[in-house]
């Protein structure tokens, strides 16, 4: 049986499966971490890529010579992918630090990708958050949504997680929900549907990261260092050509295994949940691409959940008239309003000050 054919049959099962968990709600997601060594290359940045003498963690740089980043040794097709990150401390501005799966090195002009992009700020603490999800090679309609965190990200490492299914695509931060994509016939190929590789990356975007490139980075705090331990792939290891499973493909790969993956505790919306989910955007989010009637005049998305009070929250550019970044410290509280920089112009967007 093909391989996404076996993918949905699973997902069936899954549905149904899913009615009987209504009531189980995830502490903690009990995945096993791999050793850096076992899951993952080095992909540029050489000395600035350093690992930690069990091989358990792994520091990026970046510094005026280069940034630095990681790859999977593997490409997958579905399952979850996760990592514990701690973000650089103090001026941060024109900072970008991602976690993501792509397949781009293979298909250059119709690649799939989804993101976790940190982006760094002019007050130490107050990183963003922006994820991404595209199918197919389609940024120019990208579905972008941004947050700011509810927790400095440079005193701790946090959980980052993606599950990525047949059906549908959760982002988590630690163990709450922060997005959902429901794949709808109306979506075509930009739901990502190949075999990607998982990354982790620390680079120089100050002609885009923060305010639109108004501030770049200042390399008088470097280095730049990002943590990333905890490191999870959980999926069916897959020729990202052929789009069939290599052999020992390993979870994922069988029908079992399929139907693990997809009624796990990270796969499966509860009613709690979706609950906790809409609190942290209420009070965390300051875009959505759903709510972005001057980009997308023609109306949102299939897949946008919509409600008209939500909508009274949000400005025809889709920016939070509610959630905005202020300035900590020295008695400034400050109010950033948010900005689009070039609709269209470029993959990635910058959608909100800092």
């Amino acid at each position: 049986m093909a391989l996404e054919a076996r993918f949905f049959l699973a997902a069936v099962f899954a549905v149904a499966a899913t009615c009987l968990c209504l009531s189980a709600v995830a502490s903690a997601f009990a995945v096993p971490s791999v050793a850096f060594d076992e899951g993952y290359s080095p992909l540029f940045g050489d000395d600035n890529l350093v690992r930690s003498s069990d091989d358990k963690s792994v520091r990026l740089l970046l510094d005026r010579r280069s940034g630095s980043g990681f790859i999977s040794s593997d490409y997958y097709l579905h399952g979850f992918f996760s990592a514990s990150i701690k973000l650089p401390k103090a001026y941060t501005a024109g900072v970008v630090v991602a976690f993501y799966l792509s397949n781009g090195d293979v298909y250059e002009k119709t690649h799939d990708e989804l993101d976790f992009e940190f982006l760094g700020s002019r007050w130490g603490g107050q990183w963003r958050v922006q994820t991404n999800v595209y199918g197919n090679g389609s940024t120019a309609r990208g579905r972008e949504e941004r947050y700011l965190l509810p927790f400095d990200p440079t005193l701790e490492a946090h959980r980052y997680s993606v599950l990525w299914a047949p059906t549908h695509i959760i982002f988590y931060i630690d163990d709450t929900p922060i997005r959902e994509v429901i794949r709808h016939p109306g979506m075509g190929g930009d739901f990502p549907s190949k075999p990607m590789a998982v990354y982790a990356t620390i680079w120089d975007g100050s002609t885009w990261a923060t305010d639109g490139g108004k501030y770049k980075v200042n390399y008088k705090y470097a280095p730049f260092a990002s943590e990333f331990s905890d490191l999870a792939l959980l999926g069916c290891r897959a020729d990202p050509v052929l789009r069939a499973p290599r052999d020992g493909g390993g979870a994922g790969c069988a029908e079992p295994d399929l139907l693990g993956l997809l009624t796990a505790d990270y796969a499966v919306m509860t009613p709690r949940k979706r609950a906790a989910m809409r609190a942290f955007r209420a009070r965390h989010m300051t875009y959505t691409v759903c709510y972005d009637a001057v980009r997308y005049a023609a109306g949102p998305f299939p897949e946008c959940d919509v409600s008209d009070v939500e909508k009274e929250s949000f400005s025809a550019w889709g920016e939070s008239k509610n959630v905005v970044m202020k300035a900590r410290g020295r008695g400034r509280r400050r109010g950033r309003k948010a900005g689009v920089a070039g609709a269209g112009a470029m993959s990635r967007l910058d959608l909100s000050s800092s």
